[in-house]
């Protein structure tokens, strides 16, 4: 499955009583279906999805599911501590028809988090999971910084199609990258190279009696360049071509974007996306399009707010930017308190330039 482009990790709207605002998430998620991302993460650490009940986590899945566009491609956060409850809600994520699942790296424990286990965790998800299955390394929230060595040794599960990489560290990036070029894989994707996932094929069946190719179901994840004799076939009037895409890895931190791309990463799933979608896509467009001069000027158009806004102040400062830009943030869920009124004139200084 094709990963390329923006991905915003979106957050989860709440009520002044701290109950979950599913009328706001549908507005939000429609509005970022009209943007120029490649995609839509739920359930992400901005989505506070540490905050929500299990009961919550599937009502925001299947919220968000029924709002989004079926160009876009749906990851959901299923990484919980146990691999076991980290299945069922992932098993959930693909009932709902979701399209990749973003597991977080166990970390309570993290005196424990040995390489073997973290090789055990991934392993056991991967089997099971019946969607493909991204890594999702944020030390600054975990205080747990996945080896560069693991994530390469997992790079080679035909299950394992990424990672989202949101430590910072460029040359970590650059290590990776380089050490899991030998992963071959391929992806079914659009004759203008977007995306195609299963839940897009049906769509377009649906909408489009006319019939047309059959493409199989296990191209689409990448999990393997062998065809499977069980592999399930989609009928869809939509044309395809295959793109090799390998391994791939995303970036986290929307304050080293470019500097990530350069690097290898093909896109990013950046919090700072939720806030300002289109700006950071400008700065990914301009990176694929080899304009050196641009992407750093598109960069350093977000760099300093990117910085604050997402990386320091977190959560509430990302909600007051999105009230700011036409997206309803609103409060997060105690214990985040809302922003000071000095911190909001920041904010509002920060994104003046940024209105998307």
């Amino acid at each position: 499955m094709l990963l390329h482009g923006v991905y915003p990790p979106i957050t989860t709207p709440f009520y002044p009583d701290g109950n979950v605002y599913f009328k706001k998430l549908e507005h939000n998620v429609e509005r970022f279906s009209k943007t120029p991302i490649a995609g839509i993460v739920i359930l992400g650490s901005t989505g506070e999805s540490l905050m929500l009940s299990d009961e919550e986590r599937r009502e925001v899945l299947k919220t968000a599911r029924a709002a989004a566009a079926p160009e876009k491609v749906l990851v959901a956060g299923t990484g919980v501590e146990s691999a076991v409850e980290t299945l069922r809600l992932t098993d959930c994520a693909a009932e709902l028809g979701y399209d990749v699942a973003l597991v977080r790296t166990p970390h309570f424990y993290r005196q424990q988090m040995k390489p073997a286990s973290l090789l055990a965790f991934y392993r056991f998800v991967a089997d099971r999971s019946p969607l493909p299955v991204m890594i999702y390394n944020v030390p600054p929230l975990t205080a747990y910084d996945m080896p560069a060595e693991v994530v390469i040794e997992l790079a080679g599960h035909p299950n394992i199609i990424g990672i989202k990489e949101s430590s910072g560290d460029v040359e970590k990036i650059r290590k990776i990258v380089e050490a899991t070029r030998h992963v071959k894989r391929t992806a079914t994707v659009t004759e203008i190279f977007g995306a195609v996932t299963p839940r897009m094929l049906k769509a377009a069946a649906g909408s489009n009696n006319q019939g047309g190719e059959l493409v199989s179901v296990s191209a689409l994840s990448g999990a393997t360049d062998k065809p499977s004799s069980s592999a399930v076939k989609v009928t869809t009037g939509i044309k395809t071509r295959q793109k090799e895409v390998g391994f791939q890895l995303l970036a986290g931190a929307a304050q080293k974007f470019d500097p990530s791309l350069q690097a290898g990463a093909v896109g990013g799933i950046l919090a700072f996306a939720t806030c300002a979608p289109t700006a950071c896509f400008e700065v990914y467009a301009a990176r694929k399009e080899g304009d050196d001069e641009l992407a750093a000027l598109k960069q350093s158009r977000i760099f300093k707010a990117a910085q604050r806004v997402a990386g320091e102040l977190g959560i509430p400062a990302i909600k007051y930017a999105m009230d700011l830009n036409g997206y309803y943030g609103g409060a997060g869920r105690l214990p985040l308190l809302p922003l000071t009124s000095d911190l909001k004139q920041e904010v509002e200084t920060l994104m003046a330039d940024i209105r998307n």
